[in-house]
């Protein structure tokens, strides 16, 4: 992997202007595995990066699509089998972007689900400690790699 960008001390109203500069690091087009713990702020982050007010995490339906982005989440796959299942290459279609939360574990399944158009990223979200800020709410780092098979 190779480091492409890192953003320390992030709030949750920088985010717009992160994903900005996100994007332009971005190779369209780009899966990015969104790997944290729970409550990191993946789907905060992807609700910025789609520019909606709303979005929800896709545990349930594990994929949506929001204009020419498609967002996953793995959280409930147990194997390979139900990774195939999910049938990634149709939804991907015309998409520029795919962010995927709980992707980590499934990086090599991923790569020969996901289309050889499509450049792969990490984002790594991590949570600063709570106590290091005057807000009360704590900051994030953002760490953003390319994967090379």
């Amino acid at each position: 992997m190779s480091l492409v960008q890192e953003w320390k001390k992030v709030y949750e109203s920088d985010l717009s202007n992160i994903v900005t500069e996100l994007r332009e690091n971005l190779v369209s087009p780009a899966a990015v595995i969104l790997s944290g713990e729970v409550g990191a702020g993946k789907t905060t982050f992807t609700r910025h990066f789609c520019d909606i007010g709303e979005i929800s995490s896709p545990t349930y339906a594990m994929i949506n699509e929001v204009g020419r982005l498609a967002h996953a989440d793995l959280y409930r796959i147990e194997d390979e089998s139900d990774l195939i299942h999910l049938e990634i290459p149709l939804y991907l279609e015309n998409k520029d972007y795919f962010l995927v939360e709980w992707g980590k574990e499934w990086i090599k399944q991923l790569q020969r689900e996901i289309p050889d158009e499509f450049n792969l990223y990490e984002l790594v979200i991590s949570v600063n400690d709570p106590a290091s800020t005057d807000c009360g709410s704590p900051s994030r780092n953002y760490t953003l790699r390319e994967i090379f098979e």
